[in-house]
């Protein structure tokens, strides 16, 4: 029996699930696939939606502090910022005592869009993780932090 380009491209597969690697880059292929349809629904990005959530959830924040926090790099943080300045979900507060640096606030309409979505990401979860028990998932989460800790 001939094997079709399918069962092949299985068999590979199989050969490098064997990788811990191999298989978190394609459960996070799905993950962000799954996601940026979500966020794109409500007209963010997975980096957006992350900077906007730590802005409605620490409001001051500097743009330096922001960036160590989402780990981005300073020039690519400007232009995240004017995009969330310009849809008018955030605004730059001058720091007291210090004309170069900006704290940043969200607007109402911020922290409404942060709200629904959050609760639009925690949906996408619920769906993508449902063949996961609530330990399982405690269990995922408690491992991949341990990981993100000790690389």
């Amino acid at each position: 029996m001939t094997q079709t380009h399918t069962d092949r491209i299985d068999d590979l597969d199989q050969d490098l699930s064997v990788f811990l690697g191999y298989e978190m880059k394609r459960a996070l292929s799905l993950i962000q696939a799954d996601l940026a349809r979500v966020l794109g629904e409500l007209g963010l990005r997975a980096v957006s939606f992350s900077a906007l959530t730590v802005i409605v959830q620490t409001p001051g924040l500097t743009q330096s502090a922001l960036a160590d926090a989402l780990q981005i790099e300073r020039s690519n943080l400007v232009t995240l910022i004017d995009e969330l300045s310009e849809r008018n979900l955030i605004v730059r507060a001058p720091v007291a005592g210090d004309r170069r640096r900006h704290a940043l606030m969200p607007t109402a309409e911020g922290q409404r869009l942060a709200r629904v979505a959050g609760a639009a990401v925690a949906a996408h979860e619920d769906r993508l993780f449902a063949g996961l028990t609530e330990e399982e998932r405690r269990e995922l989460q408690r491992l991949l932090a341990k990981f993100r800790r000790t690389a």
